[in-house]
């Protein structure tokens, strides 16, 4: 039995709608392994298809880098103490930022981390979002213009947030598991 989420059934992939069963052989070649997400969010398919366009969207049509993608969704994820996105995208930081300390430093203590001014200013606006929405305002607009964020960057910065938001919640009420293989991705020194 695959062991994608413990409180919800995982659908077989057999018996899944043929647009979720090629999206998720697509990722497994990627991969290498199928990350269990596809998997957990496949028990409601309209749901999936609606949550990976979604993603797909904000990590393709973005005016902030991937690795800025990452690093806002394993800050949100680390506030929020989602294990599933902690360790999958804590994986994805390590891969795009090429630095094997910085996702285990943003889960611990993101305004410890190794990152620029630039790159905190985006965090401490993500963070508050998703600690104290309704006390975000112009001032934490003006910082991230300060910062030289565009306006469509200051968007993506809360797009990410907010969906991500969303996605640890449905991942921590499911209690979906992230992947073994996620744990040891990226791992390797800078200098390798």
């Amino acid at each position: 039995m695959v062991d994608a989420m413990r409180r919800f059934p995982v659908p077989d992939l057999d018996d899944l709608p043929d647009d979720l069963r090629e999206r998720i052989d697509d990722e497994t070649e990627k991969a290498g392994f199928t990350p269990n997400v596809f998997l957990g969010f496949a028990y409601k398919p309209s749901h999936w298809r609606a949550f990976f366009d979604y993603y797909d969207a904000l990590v393709e049509d973005t005016a902030l880098t991937r690795a800025e993608v990452e690093m806002i969704i394993v800050a949100v994820s680390g506030v929020n103490h989602c294990y599933y996105c902690n360790v999958a995208h804590g994986a994805l930081v390590r891969i795009y930022a090429r630095d094997p300390l910085l996702a285990d430093q943003l889960v611990a203590n993101y305004r410890t981390a190794d990152v620029t001014d630039k790159q905190l200013a985006m965090l401490d606006v993500a963070v508050k979002l998703t600690e104290s929405p309704a006390e975000v305002g112009d001032d934490d607009i003006a910082r991230l213009e300060a910062v030289g964020y565009s306006e469509e960057a200051i968007w993506d910065i809360a797009s990410v947030t907010a969906f991500f938001n969303l996605s640890n919640r449905m991942a921590m009420f499911a209690d979906m598991r992230p992947n073994e293989e996620f744990h040891t991705l990226g791992r390797e020194s800078k200098d390798e």
